[in-house]
């Protein structure tokens, strides 16, 4: 997630193509982890892509996934058992009132 962060920064700083070494530099300013992997499988994935029709996308996606989970989760919801927890008074902890 923080090397799509710091994609975006880039992208909203100016910069139409942010490359590997520009996401490090970002990610290194905040003192991120840099996974190397993710970069690269980042760069390789929006290559060729303009920004806004990928978030487009994903909010599409998003959308989709969201209303198939909330008509999921409805139909498959069990009945939850409730706890009772007693609630513990002074008297049990001193063997006495303070007020008596």
């Amino acid at each position: 997630m923080k090397v799509i962060a710091a994609y975006l920064l880039a992208q909203l700083g100016g910069n139409t193509n942010p490359s590997a070494d520009d996401l490090r530099k970002i990610l290194n300013s905040v003192g991120a982890e840099i996974d190397e992997s993710k970069i690269e499988l980042l760069l390789s994935q929006v290559k060729g892509k303009d920004i806004t029709e990928l978030i487009a996308a994903g909010k599409q996606q998003l959308a989709s996934t969201s209303m198939a989970f909330g008509c999921g989760a409805a139909s498959s919801k069990k009945e939850e058992k409730k706890v009772e927890v007693k609630e513990e008074s002074d008297e049990e902890d001193f063997n006495f009132s303070l007020f008596d």
